[in-house]
């Protein structure tokens, strides 16, 4: 819990509509104190902490990994995938400059850490580069690249189905098969248009930076552990769903 989770909060329930994501925050604010150099919340302030984490976890699962936005992103990473291997196959992909260097290089940690200028050229990057380039990518003479511009363009996002345990490889490459049949392409252009991975959500990591409660005897305590917010233990288990997406277009004989 910080200020900035608290602020972000706020803005996207307000901006996105999902009510779920108001909490009270003047007065989570009001019951913050400082106890033995930490930064303690008062134990009257407990369910103001605990409408938070709840608050956060439904705007997790309805939000940030709602299954558009996840298929969405995929989308976006095939689309970079794609444009980089082009480059480095010695293919014209028009590019900002700032993204150009990016498609060219094997970039890594290493690389940001003994290269300043790496960082500073990695700031310079947002929407404005992507959307931007995906503008000239929709002529593009690949058919993939130009396929996946359209569609994140034109807000065609992909048919996305989420499961609790993962899918298999064969069926993966089956879907792979089917999408490759459909456009007519080789399964291996049909990989960029096949997505799959997992996502997971944990309102409450009790191993990082805990969130303390000043009890009114003068103890610190984690509110995990606190015997009145059972919910608390629940937020703190991780919950992982795994995904498979392609284009719409494309049917599928398989059952999801």
């Amino acid at each position: 819990m910080d200020i900035d989770r608290i602020d972000y909060l706020r803005r996207d329930s307000f901006f996105t509509g999902v009510s779920e994501g108001t909490i009270g925050s003047e007065r989570i604010i009001k019951m913050l104190n400082v106890r033995d150099d930490q930064i303690v919340v008062e134990e009257k302030g407990i369910y103001s902490i605990e409408n938070f984490l709840n608050s956060r976890r439904l705007m997790y699962w309805q939000v940030y990994l709602h299954k558009t936005s996840v298929s969405a992103e995929e989308m976006l990473i095939q689309l970079i995938k794609r444009a980089r291997i082009l480059t480095q196959k010695g293919v014209t992909v028009f590019a900002t400059p700032a993204l150009t260097i990016f498609l060219e290089r094997n970039i890594s940690k290493e690389d940001f850490i003994e290269d300043v200028d790496i960082l500073d050229v990695f700031a310079l990057l947002d929407d404005s580069d992507i959307w931007g380039s995906m503008k000239f990518w929709l002529n593009h003479e690949d058919f993939v690249l130009a396929t996946l511009s359209n569609m994140l363009l034109n807000r065609k996002i992909f048919r996305i189905e989420m499961s609790n345990s993962a899918f298999s490889k064969d069926l993966i490459r089956k879907v792979r098969e089917e999408v490759a049949q459909h456009y007519g392409i080789s399964e291996k252009e049909a990989q960029s248009l096949v997505g799959s991975g997992k996502i997971s959500n944990e309102a409450y990591i009790s191993s990082g930076q805990k969130i303390n409660i000043l009890s009114k005897n003068g103890e610190i305590v984690d509110i995990a552990k606190t015997t009145e917010l059972p919910n608390i233990k629940a937020m703190s288990k991780i919950i992982t769903k795994y995904y498979i997406c392609w284009p719409k277009g494309v049917e599928t004989k398989y059952q999801f």
